[in-house]
């Protein structure tokens, strides 16, 4: 591929403390691939050799269960690093990523994480508020397992997703990568049967379109009801 621009990092909350000779600096000392919907970029339990950043696309976290479920954890956008490893003082990955759609990704060997944390001014505050983020955002979702009824969960997930990833359209907003039926499935903790009756009531009431790959959430305000309401 084409040698990065310096541009494309300046505004992402690692790197716009720096100087673009800074940034030039990272980048010479990185490695860019595209990613097929569908390919792991690693995988649990893997030692953690590199970390990377996402420059386009959508990457989908799982994490397996001691029964051996597969369980989406998150999904990361564009701009943000994933596969920090040692921002948690780890030397595997406690996840599996895989590309939500086709994707690009940076990535530096792991070597040169304690120098990027010492060398760049913001590098690793930005980064630490990240693994905040997302350690919060899991707490949440743990919580909503715990104790939200099915349609809540469902609801609450699809609204993460939309807030995430959501373009505007004419009739709503669309997520903007694909997601199966048993992708919900896995995030909310439910079954596919479940998931097909809820997605296609709703569908019915005109709050959200659901095609095989795609969803649109037509109506945000009535999902969010729906997230927030009281088990029946």
């Amino acid at each position: 591929m084409s040698k990065i621009d310096e541009s494309l990092l300046t505004n992402l909350p690692p790197f716009r403390h720096l100087e673009r000779a800074q940034i030039r600096e990272i980048l010479d000392l990185s490695s860019v691939r595209r990613y097929d919907e569908g390919t792991a970029v690693f995988t649990e339990g893997m030692e953690a050799d590199r970390f990377y950043l996402l420059l386009d696309g959508y990457i989908r976290v799982i994490r397996t269960s001691p029964s051996g479920e597969h369980i989406i954890a998150m999904h990361i956008a564009a701009g943000q690093l994933f596969g920090i490893a040692p921002a948690i003082g780890r030397d595997t990955y406690p996840a599996t990523a895989t590309a939500a759609m086709e994707t690009i990704a940076l990535s530096w060997p792991v070597r040169l994480w304690h120098d990027f944390v010492a060398n760049y001014e913001g590098f690793a505050s930005e980064t630490y508020k990240i693994v905040g983020q997302r350690m919060q955002n899991l707490h949440e979702q743990v919580l909503e397992l715990a104790t939200q009824a099915v349609e809540q969960r469902l609801a609450s997930a699809l609204l993460r997703m939309a807030n995430q990833s959501g373009r505007k359209v004419e009739n709503g907003i669309e997520i903007a990568f694909p997601v199966t039926r048993q992708n919900i499935s896995d995030m909310t903790g439910t079954t596919l049967h479940t998931v097909s009756r809820l997605l296609s009531a709703w569908q019915k009431q005109g709050i959200v379109e659901s095609t095989r790959r795609h969803i649109v959430v037509t109506r945000p305000h009535d999902l969010m009801l729906l997230s927030t309401s009281s088990a029946q």
